[in-house]
């Protein structure tokens, strides 16, 4: 069984974030069927537990379930409202008091609505950077709907656009089969197995060059001798 979970920032009630949530949760359960089982975190009814755990370092117990729910999940649908060009507060006020190595080699759909097509972007500039960060597989295709996107008339584009980003984690999910369970040092990713891989099954290993760069270090191992000729 395959566990997906959903981030959803919206604010509002109705909430348009939520509801493009909602129709990426019917993309995941129509195309995953009974393989797949989905939850979607609301943001907006942890809003105080957010903000108390991020000033006390409290965690409420409605606020930790939904960090479990990030942790163990197969994979990730982020969903946010963009403000100013940019995630909005909540959503990076929840970021930041997720596991860091929660989303580690584990695939996410990036997903938003804006008050503008300005705002489209963002997701490419600004939330998938934030995923890189977290080391996380961000698939292709982002979602983005501003308020023209809703009407009738672009309906069937979005919907299509829709099912092709959830096509996308779906086949990296199954692809990839990632374990999210943290690296042996906390901190570092150094050596994720694949899940439920046995001894004779593939090992994917993060301690590369690359990895050691992104997580601070240094690239190089040894020290290159630069030759300059005679």
């Amino acid at each position: 069984m395959t566990s997906i979970t959903i981030i959803s920032a919206g604010v509002g009630t109705p909430s348009t974030t939520t509801m493009l949530a909602q129709q990426v949760e019917g993309q995941l359960r129509d195309q995953g069927g009974t393989a797949v089982t989905v939850r979607i975190v609301e943001l907006r009814t942890l809003a105080t537990d957010i903000t108390n755990a991020i000033v006390t370092g409290f965690t409420s117990a409605p606020l930790q379930d939904a960090l479990d729910a990030v942790a163990s999940a197969d994979a990730l649908v982020a969903a946010t409202p963009i403000y100013k060009g940019s995630y909005s507060g909540l959503f990076k006020s929840f970021i930041d008091i997720v596991d860091s190595d929660a989303a580690v080699g584990k695939p996410v759909l990036l997903t938003a609505t804006g008050g503008t097509a300005r705002h489209s972007l963002a997701l490419d500039v600004e939330v998938r950077a934030l995923f890189g960060y977290m080391r996380a597989l961000v698939v292709p295709t982002v979602i983005f709907f501003a308020p023209e996107d809703w009407a009738s008339d672009r309906a069937g584009a979005l919907s299509d656009r829709v099912a092709r980003g959830v096509s996308e984690l779906l086949a990296l999910t199954y692809g990839a089969g990632l374990s999210s369970r943290k690296p042996r040092e906390a901190g570092r990713a150094q050596d994720i197995a694949v899940a439920g891989a046995s001894a004779d099954e593939q090992v994917i290993e993060f301690d590369t060059e690359l990895m050691r760069l992104a997580t601070g270090g240094s690239a190089l191992s040894t020290p290159v001798q630069v030759s300059t000729g005679a």
